[in-house]
């Protein structure tokens, strides 16, 4: 498989870092004020959106890249700022490919290009008690009454939460499951407090509460036949932690190769210590493998290959956990530098985490791969 860039996705990555920094000139992307956190993250959409970036997966076009460079534009979004990048994420390439792919043209219309055009921002509400969807049943239900569906449940660990104008909220209607389409301000929607988190400063996350929303029968997506959707919906966000990985990974290892070039111990920049030296090329090892690993995993539905679900499983264990020893390691190579707030490095071994419990977790992927590797 070939990842070479054409031309036209050079530019475009170019387009999408020069809009990336210039608002890293004007703010501070890690917002920890949820109103500054709202303004910077619908400021970041509307400059993007006059890119193709909030279309790729999504629309398809002769102008708009594949896949592969999704996964490259994304490393490029997350290096600069991991909370930026999820809250854009959460809101076009999952909430925006579930319009995009069960909607109808109607719907499409409603919610699918106002997100696309960075008009709108959306959200999806997925998890309940814990962040596990594979064992535990839905238990926020619709029910049908007249011409109207009325919801009622509670979700938590809502990206965009609190400042979302759309949200699709898992559940079931009828015993099958659906997806409710519920928009900001309606009846019944309480919002939860936001959630304090080691990492990720600029995202905003909350539970949700539904009790008794009442919406029309065409804010529904489904009802679906099998548990199926959400395995799909796992795997658009899998891919999203993917980006995540690769951006951090990204940014820990150019700090750490400036910091180890330029500074110096000993009479000599410590880029001449051997075990400096080691640590850079075990980083670069690890972030490169995970790229080929990120783009083979995301390619892989193009190509029709029929193992794509296990192979983003192993990728999402690899490069989560590639994740937080390169961010460990620039932390390392830094030193006393590394452990102030602020610089990338910490940014990154703060946010790492995250990536591994979310989606797909480490523990629960590592069932899925031993289940494939045996055949059951």
């Amino acid at each position: 498989m070939n990842f070479d860039f054409t031309q036209q996705e050079l530019m475009l990555f170019k387009e999408i870092n020069d809009i990336m920094f210039g608002l890293a000139r004007e703010r501070t992307l890690e917002e920890k004020d949820p109103i500054s956190a709202e303004s910077l993250l619908r400021e970041a959409l509307d400059r993007l959106a006059k890119t193709s970036y909030l279309k790729l997966g999504i629309a398809q076009s002769k102008d708009i890249p594949g896949l592969c460079a999704m996964m490259g534009a994304m490393e490029i979004v997350s290096s600069c700022s991991p909370s930026l990048y999820l809250s854009i994420e959460m809101s076009t390439r999952l909430f925006g490919r579930i319009i995009s792919t069960y909607g109808n043209e109607k719907q499409k219309a409603k919610w699918l290009s106002p997100v696309l055009y960075g008009k709108k921002l959306g959200a999806v509400a997925l998890l309940e008690k814990t962040m596990n969807i594979d064992n535990d049943p839905m238990a926020t239900i619709g029910i049908r009454e007249n011409a109207l569906i009325k919801i009622s449940g509670v979700k938590n660990y809502v990206i965009n939460g609190p400042v979302a104008d759309f949200i699709a909220v898992a559940g079931t209607m009828e015993n099958k499951p659906a997806l409710f389409i519920v928009e900001k301000g309606i009846k019944g929607l309480i919002q939860g407090k936001r959630l304090e988190t080691i990492g990720l400063d600029g995202v905003v996350i909350s539970g949700l509460t539904l009790e008794n929303c009442q919406i029309n029968e065409d804010q529904i997506i489904g009802q679906f036949e099998d548990k199926s959707i959400l395995t799909t919906l796992r795997i658009w966000e899998n891919q999203i932690i993917l980006g995540s990985c690769l951006g951090m990974m990204k940014s820990s290892f150019e700090s750490a190769r400036t910091y180890a070039k330029t500074h110096k111990t000993g009479g000599k920049p410590i880029i001449a210590y051997q075990e400096v030296g080691f640590k850079l090329a075990e980083m670069l090892t690890l972030f490169q493998t995970s790229q080929l690993f990120a783009y083979r995993a995301v390619c892989a539905p193009e190509g029709k290959n029929r193992d794509f679900e296990v192979l983003t499983y192993c990728a999402k264990v690899f490069c989560t956990e590639a994740a937080e020893k390169v961010s460990g390691w620039a932390l390392q190579i830094l030193s006393g530098e590394g452990y102030i707030s602020g610089n990338p490095a910490e940014r990154s071994y703060r946010c790492a985490k995250y990536n591994q419990i979310a989606g797909t977790s480490t523990e629960i992927s590592r069932v899925k791969i031993g289940d494939a590797a045996i055949g059951a």
